[in-house]
């Protein structure tokens, strides 16, 4: 059946910026006088908030410091991060298709809201996507399921007519507590198997597959 809305997460979803969140995460780790993390260690925090980034990398659970490193990554991202950022070749086509139809979209992210916006802009694609729900917009970042309910306030969409697309288990889990169904996307660091354990409508390769 036909959704009425389809949220999207962003990184490894609708888009890959590693290399601009690489730059990100090593300027701000390298003033705080650590050493710069390989790519392998870095690609699995992707997606998530950037203390758990900080607490994953260097196992510091210091508030203040992930505070700080928050701070350093987020003065470096000005930079980098909108000019690094790239759609996947899939994701302007099916976001075309979804409008097409009639079905709303919408995009929930830990990125903050401007920036996704700056890089939609940059495919001149804002117009493709009706609701952006960012970390800054939320009291409680994924798993948990507030930006997914509030996304679908926004298009007045109940949870049980919408799917909700991500590359992680953190997405899985913030969709099963929202009451969406999930697609998942192994575009990301996450193997297929990992969605198993969790309700899925469907795991894809990449977004060329969605069935509808």
């Amino acid at each position: 059946m036909q959704p009425k809305a389809v949220l999207f997460d962003f990184d490894y979803t609708l888009g890959d910026c590693t290399d601009a969140i690489y730059a990100c995460i090593g300027f701000a780790l390298a003033t705080l006088g650590y050493g710069q993390p390989t790519l392998f260690a870095v690609r699995p925090t992707i997606g998530l908030t950037l203390p758990h980034t900080y607490a994953a990398l260097t196992g510091d659970q210091c508030p203040e410091k992930a505070q700080e490193f928050a701070e350093l990554f987020l003065q470096k991202a000005d930079e980098t991060m909108t000019k690094g950022a790239k759609l996947f070749p899939e994701t302007l086509p099916l976001l075309r298709r979804l409008q097409e139809k009639g079905i709303k979209t919408g995009i929930v992210t830990t990125k903050l809201s401007f920036r996704i916006r700056e890089i939609l802009a940059k495919y001149a694609a804002n117009d493709l996507v009706s609701v952006i729900v960012g970390e800054s917009d939320v009291s409680h970042p994924k798993p948990h399921p507030e930006g997914i309910l509030l996304a679908l306030s926004s298009l007045d969409t109940s949870p049980q007519d919408a799917v909700y697309v991500g590359d992680t288990v953190v997405d899985a889990q913030a969709a099963r507590d929202a009451g969406v169904a999930f697609i998942g996307v192994t575009t990301g660091s996450t193997p297929r198997e990992a969605f198993f354990a969790y309700p899925h409508q469907a795991i894809l390769e990449h977004l060329g597959q969605m069935p509808f």
